[in-house]
């Protein structure tokens, strides 16, 4: 009986692909993003109907990463983190964070768990990609409209006082774009702005520059990441006016770090083979 053209197909593909795994960087590239992003709908489609029991709870977002956190084991990926006294303290703040990829949500799968409570401030178009938008709206997560920023402000200050009676951690990218330049571009004033008018402190974070990402290119090595949490930075006391001078702060505490870090890493011969190759 002669093999079916689908039968023909699979043979050829399980032939081919391990080669051109091995041979094509921009294969292997395309390859494990769509690793990453599948690896994530499908948890995100399988544990849809348990957050329906639950709906809004932000530990929600704990089980998801416990699910999610495996794809760094599949791409090679190692997350270090320090100052973790900082995330795993039950209080109410505005956590910051640099913004370098898609790939930092990967880091957060592996610090969910140490922060527990905690939520994330997203545009409203991640809501409308299922099944990840609508696991990560019953997580809890807060959408905002970027171009509407006074129905954004109106969102994120009616969800603030439910998140000091919680004490749950409130994330941002405040710079807003992503960028993997090796530096923290300028910030947004909207986290800071939240911070004061509700006194919470403001707890940085910063990710190590991911020196094992390319996207012009094409690269997607293994890879060390370095998470640092800074010590809180108080508000209390502080009025609007004081939003430009914390936003600096705040902005040139990360910097020290993510140039400290990525310092260290650069010197460790891990990576500076993986540049050499």
């Amino acid at each position: 009986m002669a093999p079916s053209c689908f039968e023909v197909i699979l043979v050829a593909s399980i032939l081919v692909l391990p080669f051109l795994y091995e041979t094509s960087r921009t294969f292997r590239y395309y390859f494990k993003f769509l690793v990453y992003y599948g690896v994530v709908m499908v948890n995100a489609l399988l544990l849809t109907p348990y957050f329906c029991f639950r709906p809004y709870n932000v530990r929600n977002l704990v089980v998801a990463s416990s699910w999610c956190r495996h794809v760094n084991s599949l791409l090679g990926l190692r997350w270090e983190l320090r100052g973790r006294e900082h995330l795993e303290k039950e209080q109410a703040c505005v956590i910051v964070a640099n913004h370098q990829s898609s790939m930092d949500i990967l880091g957060m799968f592996e610090i969910w768990p140490v922060m527990d409570k905690c939520t994330v401030i997203a545009k409203k178009e991640i809501f409308y990609v299922w099944p990840f938008g609508l696991a990560a709206w019953l997580c809890g997560l807060i959408f905002i409209d970027r171009i509407n920023s006074d129905k954004a402000r109106t969102v994120i200050n009616e969800a603030t006082q439910d998140i000091k009676d919680k004490k749950i951690k409130l994330w941002f990218f405040p710079e807003g774009t992503r960028r993997n330049t090796g530096d923290i571009h300028p910030f947004k004033k909207g986290a800071f702005h939240v911070a004061i008018n509700s006194q919470l402190p403001v707890l940085p974070v910063v990710f190590s520059s991911y020196y094992f990402l390319c996207k012009e290119e094409k690269r997607l090595d293994p890879g060390r990441i370095i998470v640092t949490t800074l010590p809180p930075i108080p508000t209390v006391g502080l009025s609007t006016n004081d939003v430009e001078a914390l936003m600096e702060k705040t902005r040139q505490k990360m910097t020290e770090t993510l140039h400290a870090t990525n310092l260290e890493i650069q010197q460790s011969p891990t990576a500076n083979k993986r540049h050499i190759e």
